[in-house]
Order: C-alpha cells, then structure tokens, then sequence
C-alpha cells in the first residue's frame, strides 16, 4: 500500500518521470487538496483489500466449515455404520447364543425321550421274559404233575390188576386145596374099604397147609418186575 501511494505521488500512471515541481511554495488549499486526495486513494485501497481479505477469509472459512461438516458428517457415518455393525454382531451373537440353547435343550430333551424309551423297552422285555418263563415253569411244573399222576395212576392200576391176580391164584390155591383134600379123602375111604384096619377118624380132618400163609401167594416176576421199572421211571 504504501508503495502504491509513493507511486501515486513520484510517478504518474504512464510509467513516465514526473516533471519537477516548481520550486515556488504551493499555496495551503493545494496541498490539502492533494493530501486528502492521497488519503482518499488510501482509504479507497485500504478498504478494497479488507474487502477482498474479508472475501477470501469469508471463502477460507466456508470451505473450512465444509470441510469440517463433511468430515463430521463422515465420522457420524461411519460411527453409525460401527454402531449399527456392533447391534448386527450382538443380534447374531444373541442369535447363535439363543440358536445353540434351543439346540442343546433339544439335544438333552431327544436324549431324556431315548433313555426313557430305551428303559421302557428293557422294562417290557424283562416284563415279557419274567412271564415267558413263569409260563414255561408253569408248563413243565404241570408236564411233571400230569406225568407223576400218569405214572401214579398206571402204578395203582398195575397195583389193582397185580391184588387181582394175588386173589385169583389164592382163590385157586383153595379150591385146589379143597380139590386136592377131597380127593385124598376119596382115595383114603377106597383104601378103607379095602384095608379096614385104616383108621376111618383121620379122614374127616383137613390136610394141614403146605404153606401156613395162603393169601401171600408168589408173585408173578414178570409183573412184579414192571412195576418195579415204573417206580424207577417215576424216581
């Protein structure tokens, strides 16, 4: 600026030496016309360049506000898109952690629902073998029953045909007896007619017994052997 005003004063515009001024004394309006010209130019040039600094520092200013909004905006951008990728990983988080309790509570609940079928399957089937088996000892308890009952009944009856078969030799040994004492007596009467001297008192008594117990008549072996099989069988 201040070069401008020595400009102004030492040279005019055309870039010529100003001519030297008289060497008289110029009169007091002259000289306040020409410094308040000079003021003039310096205030016009002074508030020129507070207007363009002003502009210039009004455009640095606005850019640097820009600037500023655009970087705040963009550090509020990517502040909600960490946030909004923060809430996504804590949803999946919750998520997964939510997905693997369900997953686990179902894996233990199908584990609980197996045993427990697995139990109730042992169960019947002990159930199933305990009777099968109780019906098998009840089939063979009664096999052994009806066998010994059988066997019994057979016994009895081979007892009751053997007592008959004991009756009926004993009845034929009495009327062989009787048979065999009648016809001693027949021969004993013959004989005394023939020889008188024979004493006619002893033909009237009974021949004594060869064997003192006649209802213990022998018993036949080849039953008496069955039974004894049969009594072996049953032991």
């Amino acid at each position: 600026m201040k070069g401008r005003v020595k400009g102004l004063l030492g040279n005019p515009p055309g870039g010529e030496p100003a001519p030297m001024p008289p060497m008289e004394v110029a009169p007091d309006a002259a000289a306040q016309h020409q410094a308040l010209q000079v003021l003039t130019l310096a205030q016009r040039t002074a508030e020129e360049h507070l207007v363009s600094a002003k502009r210039e520092a009004d455009r640095i200013c606005a850019e640097a506000r820009e600037t500023a909004a655009q970087i705040i905006r963009d550090a509020q951008a990517n502040a909600e898109q960490l946030q909004r990728e923060a809430e996504q990983a804590r949803a999946d988080a919750h998520a997964a952690a939510a997905q693997v309790a369900k997953d686990a509570r179902r894996y233990a609940d199908e584990a609980r629902q197996d045993a427990e079928q697995i139990l109730s399957e042992a169960r019947m089937r002990a159930d199933e073998i305990a009777k099968q088996a109780q019906a098998e000892a009840d089939e063979l308890q009664h096999l052994a029953q009806q066998k010994y009952e059988d066997v019994v009944g057979s016994l009895a009856s081979r007892r009751e045909a053997l007592q008959q078969q004991i009756e009926a030799l004993e009845r034929f040994d009495r009327e062989y007896r009787n048979r065999l004492q009648s016809f001693m007596q027949q021969q004993l009467r013959a004989l005394w007619v023939d020889q008188p001297q024979v004493n006619p008192n002893g033909l009237d008594e009974p021949m004594p017994s060869p064997n003192p117990e006649p209802s213990s008549a022998p018993p036949v072996p080849a039953q008496r052997d069955e039974s004894d099989q049969l009594v072996e069988q049953q032991q």
